[in-house]
């Protein structure tokens, strides 16, 4: 690879983000109707150029990135990047995938009293308020109740009311509330970089200014930037002491999906880690409290965005759906037709054993990971990463953004580590596993598969740094609502050398 100054990768990333956003205008997610008639289709010999357009730009920006992680830029310089790369994506149509679609579609549900629990965004007036964003839903989701939390609905709710229902504005809307969060991610990343003695630049390069976060959170519009920033968010207020606080920012994160209850088994650690007294009764501090408090915040949300407790039961629809990305489903599928000539079994009976033995391990892996945090082996937040990762790795329905759930945590507590390393050669990867429409066609996922091997080809030339390092235990002193303070036992950690102060 050659090696340019930081200023002429920011210049590049930024000229592959305008020709990926270009393509988009023409190959993106355009909408069914679009009144304004700015996101229209056009012939196919367009469509297809500005498809391979779309593409040419995303590699720019995937090099870019790759090589800017290198350049040794200041925070300052990463902040700009950061803007001169996003700001191409603001004004697009939504890039590969039209999930934000179904976002205003559920929004006006709740506008018009439905039941987004029990109905799917069919149910719309296709002439009314949300019904071109339900013309727009993919297949999969027009008549499937909505997996998302009370809080997250308020938001489309409030996007929707504004704007009418109308596509363009309502999507704008909807990448205002993306582009917020990612605002959250950053303050977050750099906070806790800085509380694990890590670069804060570093930290921004993988989990802020990295491709597939900026595709499929601000082009793409997914509320899974929602849910990582304010789970980050509530990670950092837990490390300083503010356990209370932080927990209802979870609790909210949870409120809009609901992976980001992992956090409170880790803040529950840090409670714990902090706390004076006799085991058992930080123990019980740590693991009861902030759940107690997440829930009174989860019924208080729910009961205030009056969409009623149906969200309990709709966590699992998006299991229903196989994707390629799961290895439990994948692995079950093939199980199941190898097993029927033999026993009869139906497949889809064997993928639904293996996908539950998956969510079995990823709960086990969890918990001992959590375990070690416990003991001081492992650090919490760090713990908490990898976690998330597990939690992905063996989910029954697993899509590229949702490696972005552990990749923040990762990128502020060992950016070079092992787990650094992987998620950014799978961050480069998958990246190209989506097609600018949302599809996932057969060649998305062979690109996918050259990406990553050069990726990992390129990163056996540097050793990864130590991935479990241990830190001085976090700052926790007068933890909200009990006034424990640190003690000397957790105040004092073995520090590797290149971290001592």
């Amino acid at each position: 690879m050659w090696q340019m100054s930081a200023v002429a990768y920011r210049r590049l990333g930024t000229a592959g983000s305008v020709a990926a956003v270009v393509g988009g205008w023409a190959a993106g997610s355009l909408p069914a109707r679009d009144p304004w008639g700015l996101w229209v289709p056009h012939g196919s010999t367009l469509t297809t150029s500005a498809a391979v357009l779309a593409y040419a730009g995303l590699t720019v920006l995937v090099v870019a990135w790759w090589q800017y992680g290198r350049a040794g830029a200041s925070v300052r310089e990463t902040l700009v990047t950061l803007a001169w790369w996003t700001a191409p994506m603001l004004l697009a149509p939504p890039l590969h995938s039209a999930d934000v679609y179904s976002y205003i579609a559920q929004g006006a549900m709740v506008v018009e009293g439905h039941d987004v629990y029990v109905e799917g965004p069919s149910v719309l007036d296709p002439g009314g308020l949300g019904g071109d964003a339900a013309a727009s839903v993919g297949g999969h989701w027009t008549d499937t109740p909505a997996p998302y939390g009370p809080f997250f609905l308020v938001l489309a709710r409030g996007v929707t009311s504004l704007t009418g229902g109308t596509i363009v504005p309502a999507v704008l809307g909807m990448r205002l509330v993306a582009v917020a969060a990612l605002v959250l991610i950053v303050w977050a990343l750099r906070r806790l970089a800085r509380e694990h003695g890590r670069s804060e630049s570093t930290a921004l390069w993988l989990g802020a200014l990295n491709p597939l976060l900026l595709m499929h959170v601000v082009g793409g519009v997914h509320n899974d930037g929602l849910m990582t920033g304010l789970m980050l968010a509530g990670v950092v207020l837990a490390l300083r002491g503010r356990w209370i606080t932080g927990s209802v920012l979870v609790a909210l994160a949870v409120m809009v999906k609901s992976p980001a209850a992992v956090a409170l088994l880790f803040i529950g650690v840090l409670v714990t880690s902090s706390a004076t007294g006799p085991l058992r009764r930080r123990l019980a501090k740590g693991l009861l409290a902030p759940g107690l408090v997440a829930a009174a915040v989860a019924v208080a949300t729910t009961l205030l965005a009056g969409t009623g407790f149906g969200w309990l039961g709709t966590q699992s629809v998006a299991g229903t759906i196989h994707t390629a990305l799961s290895a439990t489903s994948d692995i079950g599928l093939g199980l199941g037709h190898l097993l029927r000539p033999v026993t009869g079994t139906d497949p889809a009976t064997v993928k639904s054993l293996v996908r539950t033995v998956g969510l079995a391990g990823a709960a086990s892996l969890i918990l001992f990971l959590a375990w070690r945090a416990l003991r001081g082996s492992l650090q919490p937040v760090h713990a908490l990463g990898l976690a998330l990762l597990a939690l992905v790795a063996l989910s029954p329905m697993v899509q590229p953004w949702y490696l972005l759930w552990g990749t923040a945590v990762v990128a502020a507590t060992s950016p070079h580590g092992r787990a650094g390393t992987a998620v950014a050669v799978l961050s480069a990867a998958l990246v190209y596993e989506t097609h600018p429409t949302g599809s996932t066609p057969p060649y998305g996922f062979a690109l996918a598969a050259v990406a990553g091997v050069i990726g990992a080809l390129l990163v056996r030339r540097e050793p990864p740094e130590p991935e479990e390092a241990r830190l001085p235990a976090p700052r926790g002193a007068e933890p909200e609502g009990a006034g424990d303070t640190s003690t000397a036992e957790h105040a004092v950690r073995t520090v590797p050398g290149h971290l001592r102060p």
